[in-house]
């Protein structure tokens, strides 16, 4: 007994289409995606508290790629620079000792400017900055000779590089210990909170999401 194919051709390749088109969507989606995180856009979570007040852990930050210019593939060098890393500005960068690492600190000096730290307090070319964004949990100041916490310097800015800090000054690895971040590590600069979870009340905190990370001027 014969039996009928019931097979209809035209289904088939309607099918065979719309499964090509939703390939090519979703391709088109993660190339697109990719090109945004690499020169526009990247994500980063705050993982310990050495940004406090400013980034607290838990934070979910936005930063921008492309302010500081676009790294052409494969290499350093970077395109269609908007402007170079400013005094307060809050950065994500590649730590220099380890740049599988990504570590997040405020611009404290930039190329030329002599960094001197005394008694907490830090002055750029003889100027005491603002600290109004700063938080100091550890009232004890430890000398030059035994820890740079808390007094340092002078030290010289070299160029194409940049002096570094966290805000929670006083539980910061930052250059004061290893030293400058050059140019070619700094990723972008944090711009938005979009999302903050506080893990020991395991609630979000709702009034953090879409806060703007402010540069500061430190004069």
């Amino acid at each position: 007994m014969k039996t009928k194919n019931t097979k209809n051709p035209e289904n088939s390749k309607s099918v065979k289409r719309i499964i090509w088109e939703y390939a090519e969507a979703i391709v088109t989606a993660l190339i697109l995606a990719l090109v945004i995180r690499t020169y526009v856009v990247q994500a980063f979570k705050i993982p310990s508290g050495s940004m406090e007040p400013t980034l607290l852990i838990g934070d979910h930050i936005l930063v921008n790629k492309f302010i500081y210019g676009t790294e052409i593939p494969f290499s350093k060098t970077r395109v269609f620079k908007v402007r170079n890393p400013r005094g307060g500005d809050v950065i994500v960068f590649e730590y220099p000792r380890d740049p599988s690492r990504d570590f997040i600190k405020r611009v404290i000096g930039v190329p030329g400017d002599i960094i001197v730290e005394k008694n907490k307090a830090i002055y750029v070319n003889g100027k005491r900055t603002a600290d109004f964004f700063t938080e100091h949990t550890d009232p004890d100041l430890k000398p030059a000779a035994i820890d740079p916490r808390d007094n340092f310097g002078p030290v010289a800015v070299p160029p194409g590089e940049y002096f570094v800090m966290g805000d929670n000054r006083d539980e910061s690895y930052d250059s004061r210990y290893w030293g400058f971040v050059p140019m070619k590590n700094i990723k972008g600069e944090a711009f938005v909170i979009y999302w903050s979870w506080d893990g020991d009340g395991m609630k979000p905190r709702l009034g953090r999401t879409g806060e703007a990370i402010q540069s500061v001027r430190l004069d």
